[in-house]
């Protein structure tokens, strides 16, 4: 079994370009009062502002974001588990018939539908999300894509492991719990304290909350392990960049299941140019 580890961070600066405020008087405002508007002069990205133009044709999602999906390297015919697949904010629809067409000129939405364009519609991709809103916004996107694979539950994955249920069978999905060694590869997007998330001029997380994360993350990764067939593979992701969240839940990890180990990050955003 192989596990990958993408930490999902944007850039590590407070602001991904210039803009008209002072980040400390930006910081200041932001804990003595409300109301502010902030106007990017000199953006990193030259990228036009949709401001919800072509809604049905083409949304926008940050590159870390697809890279997890990559690293998760999805193939047809397989059968796959994203744990926590609430969807990104945005997405994108095309009418392309070629699906390596659509998979070179396209920039894809929240991580379950992009997984699902990378398996060219061909497999089983089971969504588990607990939060009913989410899930539904899920399940509008795999409309809008037209996608038969995906089949959405409302569940807590912390219980997605049945070690007495019988053989799942991906022609015929049933909802979760789901025997041990069910799924080809592993989706783990684990929900986090998003300490990488930018641009973000403060951070109200408390510190009760923070140090709470890492314990429910575990209990994802042991249903995650017990899930995955041998051979297969299990990508881990945060947007964090706390390491108890990070590097130290892989070596957790590694030392609590012999039966995994540590993959390579695959680089492909270097030679795919096209998104």
């Amino acid at each position: 079994m192989k596990l990958k580890h993408c930490m999902l961070e944007m850039e590590l600066q407070s602001w991904e370009g210039s803009n008209s405020l002072d980040q400390k008087v930006l910081t200041d405002h932001f804990l003595t009062s409300r109301g502010i508007a902030i106007k990017m002069v000199d953006p990193v990205y030259a990228a036009p502002s949709l401001n919800a133009e072509l809604s049905d044709v083409v949304f926008t999602q940050n590159l870390p974001s697809i890279v997890a999906s990559h690293v998760l390297d999805p193939q047809p015919g397989e059968t796959i588990l994203d744990m926590c697949a609430s969807p990104g904010e945005l997405l994108l629809t095309s009418n392309f018939s070629d699906w390596t067409q659509y998979n070179r000129f396209c920039i894809h939405c929240g991580k379950t539908t992009h997984i699902a364009t990378l398996m060219r519609d061909k497999g089983c991709l089971i969504a588990l999300d607990k939060t009913a809103p989410k899930l539904f916004k899920l399940k509008q996107n795999v409309e809008r894509f037209r996608l038969s694979l995906v089949h959405c539950f409302i569940f807590d994955s912390t219980k997605a492991l049945d070690k007495s249920a019988k053989e799942f069978v991906p022609l015929i999905p049933t909802p979760p719990p789901y025997p041990l060694e069910s799924f080809d590869r592993i989706l783990l997007d684990a929900p986090c304290s998003a300490l990488g998330q930018r641009p973000q001029p403060m951070c109200s997380i408390s510190l009760t909350e923070l140090m709470s994360y890492p314990a429910y993350q575990r209990s994802l990764f042991e249903q995650a392990v017990g899930l995955l067939r041998p051979g297969g593979t299990l990508v881990y992701s945060t947007c964090s960049f706390n390491p108890e969240e990070n590097e130290a839940q892989v070596a957790w990890a590694l030392k609590s299941f012999p039966q995994l180990h540590l993959s390579n990050q695959v680089g492909w955003m270097f030679w795919h140019t096209a998104i």
